[in-house]
């Protein structure tokens, strides 16, 4: 027969056990309810989002809804910093870059494409059917050519004739934002990160770049650890602004990292942001954006000034969200 000190003894044993039970329970009822998810940046993000929640609410994989969320943008000729329509180059030229990666870490990229709407698409099979991660300029039109792409002509009406004006007016290039009109201007790189309802995280990121940019110039979207980076053991991060400021301090990588040994999503955004600010003297002329996603669905971002958004959705939830910028006031 028990006696009361043992009954008190095994009742110590259990109530730990039972309080470790109740925890992980709790977690798993989370993250049910944050998994799947997708996140992108910018107000033409909720478009894209809503494709990529057609394959995420089926049970499907993360990498084909982020495919088949950043082609919207690309198709779209009113989002004229992505794709079809986009602001062309000092040449006249619409160049594209884009990446693509998944849990596994497997990566494809595109970089100087021009005349292939879906430039996302050509990167995952660059990804898929080669031995490499990148395809640029001619090589890489000539592969996408090659594998059943067709040419089309992404120069519209309307940015032709910008593109005309710009020339006329014989405006010197520079990278710096239009701070008071920065959604009009060209700084709106979609990048997309998804978790599907198996757990596995994967990422895009399309452009057609700064707006009347030297012909030959590639920004961070297409290169793995700036634009994108993706880590199935931790989670993701995209960027999108002045890409060489992102360049220079491998964003989106540093952002998984920081996530990697402990910080939030939005911690770690905050910090690749404040890295720009103590590197990059004139920082303050540009805007970076990072948004980033954890495998367990918590997401988070940071900017560096006011006016840049995310787009989220879950099963709970739709909402274009604004960030807090590191500039609060301009």
């Amino acid at each position: 027969m028990d006696t009361r000190r043992s009954f008190i003894k095994k009742s110590a044993v259990l109530i730990p056990a039972i309080s470790v039970a109740n925890s992980v329970f709790s977690k798993e009822i989370m993250q049910e309810k944050m998994i799947p998810v997708v996140i992108s940046t910018w107000n033409h993000g909720l478009p894209a989002n809503e494709a990529a929640w057609q394959i995420l609410e089926k049970g499907g994989w993360s990498l084909d809804a982020v495919e088949a969320g950043v082609r919207v943008p690309e198709a779209d000729p009113e989002v004229i910093t992505v794709g079809y329509g986009g602001i062309p180059d000092a040449n006249g030229k619409v160049t594209l870059d884009a990446c693509i990666m998944d849990e596994k870490g497997r990566a494809g990229s595109v970089t100087f494409l021009e005349s292939i709407k879906h430039p996302i698409s050509v990167a995952r099979l660059v990804m898929e059917i080669t031995p490499h991660v990148m395809l640029s300029g001619d090589g890489a039109l000539k592969f996408a050519l090659q594998n059943g792409f067709k040419k089309d002509n992404l120069l519209t009406p309307k940015m032709n004739a910008e593109w005309k004006k710009w020339k006329k007016e014989k405006k010197a290039f520079s990278s710096k934002i239009n701070i008071e009109n920065q959604h009009e201007d060209n700084h709106d790189t979609i990048g997309m990160l998804a978790i599907d309802s198996a757990g596995r995280i994967s990422g895009a990121c399309t452009t057609s770049g700064m707006g009347f940019k030297l012909h030959g110039r590639v920004g961070d979207s297409p290169i793995i650890g700036a634009g994108l980076f993706v880590d199935g053991e931790v989670g993701g991060a995209v960027a999108t602004g002045s890409g060489e400021l992102v360049m220079k301090t491998l964003g989106s990588f540093l952002v998984v990292e920081l996530m990697r040994n402990g910080k939030s999503p939005s911690e770690a955004c905050e910090e690749a942001v404040r890295r720009i600010a103590h590197k990059i003297p004139d920082y303050q002329n540009h805007q970076v954006g990072f948004i980033a996603l954890k495998k367990n669905g918590e997401y988070g971002s940071s900017c560096i000034q006011p006016g840049f958004n995310f787009a989220l959705k879950t099963n709970a939830e739709t909402k274009l969200v604004d960030v807090e910028a590191w500039m609060k006031t301009l």
